[in-house]
């Protein structure tokens, strides 16, 4: 297999170009800023240096030799017509039960899986609300002049309509209020494991592992008592209480890239690394020593070629099973090293 280099574009550029692509799509999306709601800057502009610092964070990974890779072999295994005709239905499914429903997670722990599952629909739910809407993309206008009948527009065309006093007219106005009621618990169960589980104690550390739970309960606490104070207090204390949201919610979108957050965005990368994987099942990789099977053939093949790109010189360990390659590594050092020392 031959080298394969990640392009020469550095990170910087992919991330000014993202950042630059969303500006656009929000002023495209909003009509030329007609449907943008100016008090919402704030939240727009963490948006963008999300963009920005995600770009810059991904491209960077992406271009270790490992990584691009298995993003170059994930994306040939998605789009070639040999895999999907073998199996048709293996991306919908790697996506459902690996990205929508984690599986992975329930072998470990029953409890963690439900949790993680609150926080995943919980923030999916408030990103599909909170993002269209900050950038002015999703608008809700009166159908008559006295209501109760609204519609949802999306880039200016009518999308459908709802009665504001319906059922369908209470989930659209507290869709964030469902989505924090999902969050909090499932972030309280993983704060309340990291203070009581040794193993997690640990090996955490207070910014990476801590903190992106803090402020998931923050954002989540903060957006109930605005609708508390709407509701109950007559918006007493609304103000502070939308700054204090605001804050938190900026915060949040600013940490992602750098912080424990980002493997949302690595966690789609690792089904092309499955579908690679999934498509060559087929073809299994003997031991060179034993004869069990290491990996599939393609698998095997790509971490060679992985090794060469690292100029590391010993590739063909790649072809030896774990436990063979402790036998050859215990035999060469009884007949080198330890028969040396007499």
């Amino acid at each position: 297999m031959t080298r394969t280099r990640p392009p020469a574009v550095g990170p910087s550029a992919v991330a000014f170009v993202v950042a630059v692509l969303l500006i656009l799509a929000i002023v495209l999306g909003s009509r030329g800023l007609r449907n943008f709601d100016s008090a919402l800057i704030p939240y727009a502009a963490a948006t963008v240096f999300l963009a920005f610092g995600v770009g810059y964070r991904y491209a960077a990974w992406v271009r270790t030799p490992a990584s691009w890779r298995l993003f170059v072999q994930g994306w040939r295994s998605l789009f070639s017509r040999e895999n999907f005709r073998k199996a048709p239905t293996a991306l919908p499914r790697m996506a459902a039960t690996y990205l929508g429903f984690q599986k992975f997670l329930g072998a470990r722990s029953h409890a963690r899986w439900v949790a993680h599952q609150l926080i995943f629909w919980g923030c999916l739910l408030a990103v599909l609300i909170t993002f269209p809407l900050t950038w002015g993309w999703f608008t809700f206008t009166s159908a008559s002049g006295s209501g109760p009948g609204y519609e949802v527009r999306l880039w200016g065309l009518k999308v459908f309509g709802f009665d504001s006093a319906g059922f369908l007219g209470w989930v659209m106005y507290h869709g964030l209020d469902l989505a924090a009621v999902l969050v909090i618990p499932g972030a309280a169960y993983f704060l309340w494991r990291r203070m009581r589980d040794r193993g997690a104690i640990t090996g955490q550390r207070f910014a990476y592992d801590l903190v992106p739970l803090v402020a998931l309960i923050v954002v989540s606490v903060t957006g109930l008592l605005l609708t508390f104070s709407a509701v109950f207090l007559r918006g007493g204390g609304y103000e502070f209480l939308a700054v204090l949201h605001m804050v938190s919610v900026i915060f949040t979108l600013v940490y992602v890239p750098f912080g424990k957050f980002f493997h949302i965005v690595q966690r789609p990368a690792a089904v092309g690394m499955r579908l690679f994987k999934y498509t060559g099942r087929g073809d299994a990789f003997p031991c060179r020593r034993c004869g069990a099977p290491i990996d599939t053939g393609p698998y095997v093949e790509n971490l060679r070629g992985t090794m060469r790109d690292l100029d590391l010189g010993f590739d063909a360990w790649a072809e030896w099973c774990p436990r063979c390659k402790r036998v050859l590594r215990g035999g060469a050092y009884l007949s080198r090293v330890k028969r040396g020392y007499r």
